[in-house]
């Protein structure tokens, strides 16, 4: 059985990435402090519903939409790493495609 917390922070998680939000950037828009939004990212706090509205209009999406399960565990994996490289320096970026060329 899934959680709430640990659905609404898996996808908080995916969505602040898939803006290539920063925790902190995140936490400015929608008013709670970074901490607030690391403890909701990782399932520690259920936030109430006023920051749940602030969430939503920050992604334009629903409450629905917010808790909404994602159901391909690859999509998930792909978004995750998607996340990771836009929040990277162009350094870590020049790491990270060595790498890639190593393992094709």
């Amino acid at each position: 059985m899934i959680k709430y917390k640990d659905l609404l922070a898996k996808s908080l998680k995916r969505l602040r990435c898939r803006m290539g939000l920063t925790q902190e950037r995140f936490a400015e828009l929608i008013e709670l402090s970074t901490d607030g939004v690391s403890n909701i990212e990782n399932g520690k706090y259920a936030p109430k519903a006023d920051t749940i509205d602030n969430i939503c209009k920050a992604f334009n999406i629903t409450p629905f939409d917010l808790l909404l399960p994602t159901i391909n565990q690859d999509e998930n994996l792909l978004d995750e790493i998607i996340c990771k490289l836009k929040l990277a320096d162009n350094d870590k970026l020049r790491r990270i495609s060595q790498i890639i060329d190593l393992v094709k």
